[in-house]
């Protein structure tokens, strides 16, 4: 471990020493090996991935929806109002020191966001509904059925 190389300004060496100790002879313990298993374990978990993947889209959308907003919605639904106020963009709207053009601008990505999720969720949740209709309904289990059988031999 004479030779190690670095990672930016920080060594592999100083990153386990954060974590372990390391002996007189530069060998690393086993809490460090512990503590890189637990890690390891831990990042590949499918939860922690769907939410690194999650962030990733959301940031995306979240880009997409600005765009949307300063560049489709506020130049053409919003231009008279602007034009009404003498103001060339939402986000020169002012009263005093508030900026309310860009609450209004807020306000409107919001609307647009949670409108696209409640869609997604919907139609999620319709395409649950399908799936669960589809499953053929378990029978009476072999019990059921004896006692069933026992009803109707008692009923006769």
């Amino acid at each position: 471990m004479d030779t190690i190389k670095k990672i930016g300004c920080i060594s592999i060496k100083k990153i386990l020493y954060l974590f372990s100790t390391i002996d007189e002879n530069k060998q690393v313990n086993f809490k460090t090996m512990r503590f890189l298993k637990a890690f390891k374990e831990f990042i590949t978990k499918g939860n922690i991935i769907d939410l690194a993947v999650a962030v990733v889209i959301g940031s995306a959308f979240g880009a997409i929806v600005s765009s949307l907003v300063n560049d489709v919605i506020t130049p053409l639904l919003l231009t008279p109002a602007l034009e009404a106020a003498h103001v060339q963009n939402l986000d020169k709207l002012t009263w005093g020191a508030v900026k309310y053009g860009n609450f209004i601008a807020a306000v409107i990505q919001f609307t647009i966001i949670s409108l696209a999720l409640f869609i997604t969720v919907k139609a999620i949740n319709a395409l649950i509904k399908k799936k669960q209709a589809a499953l053929p309904t378990p029978g009476p289990s072999t019990t059921d059925q004896l006692l069933m059988e026992i009803r109707d031999a008692l009923k006769k």
